[in-house]
């Protein structure tokens, strides 16, 4: 006879009852109920703002509700911190991971959960349960290595080995796949399908819709601080899920594979050469040029030369051998292009870090719109033009935020007060309101919610049918595939292919990211 039919079911791992949270005048949560099931995945989607992470960090002890209440596994419990949160067998791993760098992953591990007063001898039993967690969950770390000389899925995979080593039998995991390439996402999928195997209740916040339909069993849709939609994955679709998350029909599609004509040459560069601080080399011989009118598309697995592409194009680091021409300038590597001329022969730059590259995160939102265009004759204060006009600056700001949908519409608000989302907007209306003719793009998606996207893309396109050439660098082949013209892949610093839209598909691009097919030309 099952537990159910003797009327002992097993009550969810999680239930969060009509939780509400306001953070001064803003509606964080509003009366949100969900009940999570033991051993499952359950995502919980929704745009950046929709009140998501503050759930969590609610359940993990972050904040405090001002109203309603939780239940693990059947019984109502109070958190009051990510200590109490702990002793209760709730684990998170954040977006931006909690790890000090110049610590070794064993050493971050221990580090406030020390087992003993001779570290020495309590490290030998902290080594051995973690490598039997390795053993059982296929979390493979170096224990030794140092955090800061560690790539992104290893440490991945050392945040939830540490929250697992701490006895985590729930798990919420903040946008895992933000920051990891699709072969460490697959990696983690893996991972995440054993443990909830071993019983492991696993709560996803996520805005890709993909993986959720790939991973979960269940799904909550959360919009402006509410519940809006709870199914089983099963009942329901991306296209579901995206218009309940936004409110409204949302297209993502390409609609056709049909390439935009080539016109004029606006950006050639030839045998680009640079290595990296260890002397490997990160551009061998890149050769890649940019017409009007086009997108062209670079995808490879992170840290294969994208990033120093960019960085070179821009004028950021000048290579040690290889040719630019941008308009009707050439450039050397003994004479290389700088930020400042490039803003002057109308290349904008969007990088793909945008907290480290893109802003100042300091600064109010009027200061970052104007961010390296500072100095133009539209922002000098008159008569003599010395000093800023912040007036000027502020309206043009706030003239942005209309047209690109920055919310809120507050030029004085801190540029870190922004969503992720809301930042890149910013930076896009920034650049492409220079109405340049070259855009290069890093990523410019990475961390933005569905409705966010949708009108990203729909400027990247605007842009190139204006005529600007746009190179779009991005990690993500479904985004590559909705935008590019052409495209270009890297593998360890060299172009391994070079396909038009129609000859691109997830397959063949993957097996040439991975080198693992002939060179169709450079």
């Amino acid at each position: 006879m099952s537990e159910s039919s003797r009327g002992t079911a097993v009550p969810p791992a999680v239930r969060l009852c009509d939780i509400s949270k306001r953070f001064g005048a803003v509606q964080a949560n509003r009366a949100v109920s969900m009940s999570i099931a033991p051993a499952t995945v359950h995502g919980i989607v929704g745009e950046n703002g929709a009140g998501k992470s503050t759930l969590m960090a609610i359940l993990y002890g972050y904040y405090q509700a001002d109203e309603g209440h939780i239940e693990v596994r059947g019984e109502r419990v109070r958190i009051a911190n990510s200590h109490e949160a702990i002793a209760l067998g709730i684990g998170m791993v954040h977006q931006h991971f909690m790890l000090v760098d110049t610590l070794s992953c064993i050493d971050n591990v221990m580090l406030g959960a020390e087992p003993a007063f001779f570290l020495s001898r309590g490290k030998k039993a902290v080594r051995a349960k973690l490598e039997a967690l390795m053993q059982d969950t296929g979390l493979q770390v170096r224990l030794d290595a140092l955090v800061g000389e560690l790539p992104v899925g290893e440490l991945q995979r050392l945040e939830i080995l540490k929250a697992l080593y701490r006895g985590a039998k729930i798990l919420i995991l903040d946008e895992p796949t933000a920051v990891l390439t699709p072969q460490e996402t697959e990696q983690l999928f893996v991972t995440l399908r054993k443990l909830k195997a071993m019983g492991t209740t696993i709560l996803l916040i996520t805005h890709k819709l993909k993986e959720v339909m790939a991973l979960c069993d269940a799904v909550t849709v959360m919009r402006a601080g509410q519940v809006v939609k709870t199914t089983a994955i099963a009942d329901t679709s991306p296209e579901d899920l995206a218009e309940a998350m936004v409110g409204r029909k949302v297209n993502l599609a390409r609609g056709d594979l049909v390439a935009a004509e080539a016109q004029a040459l606006r950006l050639q560069a030839r045998g680009l050469k640079l290595r990296d601080a260890h002397g490997v080399p990160a551009l061998a011989g890149v050769n890649i040029e940019l017409r009007a009118g086009e997108i062209v598309g670079v995808a490879g697995v992170s840290g294969n030369g994208q990033s120093e592409l960019l960085e070179v194009l821009a004028g950021m680091r000048a290579p040690e051998a290889g040719e630019l021409q941008l308009g009707d300038q050439r450039f050397a590597a003994g004479q290389w292009l700088t930020p400042e001329l490039a803003r002057q022969l109308k290349l904008a730059h969007v990088p793909e870090d945008r907290h480290v590259l893109g802003m100042v995160m300091s600064f109010p939102a009027w200061e970052t719109a104007a961010l390296g265009y500072h100095e133009q004759a539209q922002y000098r204060a008159a008569p003599l033009g010395l000093g800023m006009n912040q007036g000027h600056m502020r309206t043009q700001t706030a003239q942005m935020m209309e047209q690109f949908d920055v919310r809120p519409r507050d030029p004085l608000l801190g540029s870190s007060k922004f969503s992720g989302g809301n930042q890149q907007k910013l930076i896009l209306a920034r650049e492409i309101g220079q109405q340049p003719a070259v855009l290069l793009v890093g990523q410019p998606t990475r961390g933005v919610d569905i409705g966010a996207i949708e009108f990203i893309h729909g400027q990247l396109r605007r842009l190139a049918r204006e005529g600007c050439a746009v190179l779009l660098v991005s990690s993500e082949l479904d985004e590559i595939l909705a935008l590019a013209d052409r495209v270009v892949v890297m593998n360890g610093g060299r172009v391994t292919g070079e396909l038009g839209i129609a000859q691109c598909d997830e397959k063949t691009l993957g097996l040439l990211m991975a080198a693992q097919a002939e060179e169709q030309g450079a």
